[in-house]
This record gives structure tokens, sequence and C-alpha cells, in this order.
């Protein structure tokens, strides 16, 4: 049985190990640096030379980054490798970007205090679906998905408005009366709204009821929300920190991050060790398997009887 032991073991670790990755835009450095949720730098520029990125969303292994001034949406992989660099470009102000399934949400801002931005959609390839599957935004600066329920937060006219991913108008001011609403993240029926203006981030449901219009306050221009579990992580412009909190509000570490030069997008993704449970049924059967042939191949130590006669 002790050659089971090592294998049960090594097929507890292929389960059991995981965590996860945090890419984090510098808007004024032009980088995407890598670090861990605990707060650990894995590379501070896992992308450099970009032009004011702004925003960051990940599908697979791809990261697809917004250059807002450069109006483009590039593409890298999660380990820095360019893929396209301009695989969208000619956006009008690319503020944000959001993914579901492989298409690709995209808030052009274009001029604030007009109902001249909108929401274009592509496919994770770059071809264009749609220019404008929504239109009429006051300077829409994020977007979250759940479902087929597209929500986007307009600076413009402080609001969180609802709309499908085909486009239809659900409620235009689901929730109205924000301070520059600058970040978006949704966990379950939780809606999660970064206020720049106010400095704080609000709670609310996706019906759209306030649960907390200040679960967090205190903080300096928070601009972009990510949630991990029951985390949020905000970046903070002003400090240059992304603060790490509980959903319910308590505060983790403030500088989980700090030294950033204008930190803005976040995008979290997990990195569990891919199940092994072949490998180890593989491992388990051929061990029971050197066991038995061991156990009945062995010499028997029984002592000789005499033979009478």
């Amino acid at each position: 049985m002790r050659l089971l032991l090592p294998v049960v073991l090594i097929c507890a670790l292929f389960r059991t190990a995981m965590g996860a990755q945090m890419f984090v835009v510098g808007l004024y450095d032009g980088t995407i640096g890598e670090y861990t949720t605990s707060g650990a730098t894995v590379n501070s520029a896992l992308v450099s030379g970009l032009y004011t990125p702004d925003a960051i969303a990940i599908s697979g292994n791809h990261l697809f980054v917004a250059s807002r001034d450069g109006g483009t949406i590039g593409e890298y992989t999660t380990s820095g490798a360019t893929v396209n660099a301009s695989l969208i470009s000619g956006l009008n102000t690319a503020q944000t970007i959001a993914i579901s399934g492989n298409h690709l949400f995209v808030a052009n801002y274009d001029t604030f205090g007009l109902p001249t931005g909108r929401i274009s959609e592509y496919t994770t390839s770059g071809e264009l679906v749609n220019p404008a599957v929504v239109s009429g935004l006051n300077a829409p600066t994020a977007i979250a998905i759940s479902g087929d329920k597209l929500f986007v937060a307009s600076i413009g006219d402080g609001v969180v408005g609802e709309y499908t991913t085909s486009g239809a108008t659900v409620n235009a001011t689901l929730i109205s009366g924000l301070s520059y609403p600058e970040g978006l993240a949704i966990s379950g029926d939780k809606l999660f709204v970064a206020n720049a203006g106010s400095s704080t981030v609000g709670e609310y449901t996706t019906s759209g009821a306030t649960v907390n219009a200040t679960l967090l306050s205190g903080l300096n221009d928070p601009l972009r929300i990510a949630v991990f579990g029951n985390n949020l992580f905000v970046s903070q412009a002003d400090t240059g920190t992304i603060g790490e909190y509980t959903t319910a509000g308590a505060t983790v570490n403030p500088a989980l991050i700090s030294g950033l030069n204008g930190p803005d997008g976040i995008a979290i993704v997990s990195t569990s060790v891919p199940d092994r449970s072949s490998t180890c049924i593989l491992l388990l059967l051929a061990s029971l398997a050197t066991f038995a042939f061991r156990a009945l191949t062995r010499p028997s130590r029984a002592p000789a009887r005499a033979i009478l006669v």
C-alpha cells in the first residue's frame, strides 16, 4: 500500500492547486501588468508600448485591450505575446470593452454632453457585427454583461442603462443620479458601480434597486472595478493603487498593489490547474496492478514441512 500513497498525494495536488491572475492597465505608461490577486507582481510590463490603453477584457488565453485615443482594440496572449495590435481600428474614443461568448462589445465615448455615444459589436476575430447595437448614449464609459443583458454606464447622464445584447432597450435609466460612473462589475444579481465623482462604489441589484449607494467611500478617483469570489478590486488613479475589499464593503487592503502609473482597467482570470482526473485514474490502476503482481509472485515465507514415511 505504500506504493499508492505518492500517487494519491500527486492526484490531490492536481485537483487542489489553484489561484488567479489579475491584469491591470497602466494608462499613463502604456502597459498591461500582471499580478496575483494576493498582490504579488508577476510582470509589471507584460505588454508595453501601448497608446493610452484604457480597458481590458479576457477570453480564454487572450487579452483584448482598448486604446482610448488610438481608437483601436489590440489582441495579445495572457503570456504577453502580440497577436494583432490593431485587431479593430477606426473607433471613436474606445473607452471600454466587454466579451460575451465570441462577441466583443466596445463603447465609443464620442463627445461628452451629446447623445452621440454608441456600443459597437464585433466578433473576437475582429469582424464587425453591428456598428451601433446601442446608440444615443451620452459618453458611455463602462459595460458589464450578464446573460443576454448589457449594462452600460454613461457619465454624461450619470446613469446605468439596461439593454439586451441584441440592442433592445430594457431600461435606459435603470440606475440614475450617479456621479461620473466609470466602472461596472456584476456578481450574481448584484451590480457594483464605481463613481469617480463621489469617490464611492455603490451596490445595486441588476433590477435597479439600491442596496447601498456608498458601499465603499473615501476612495481616490475609482475608475474600474472587478469582482473575484467575494472580493472587489478597485483601481484608484489618484493614488496609483489597486484596493481590495469584500463585496460586503469591508476593507481588505486599500493598497494591495501600489506604485502604478494611472491604473485603469482590471481583468481577473482563474488559474486553476486543469483537472487531471484521467491521469490520476491511470496512475492508480497501474499502481494497483503492480501491487497485485508483486503479491502473486512473491515467494512463500512459510517453513517447509517434513514428510514422514
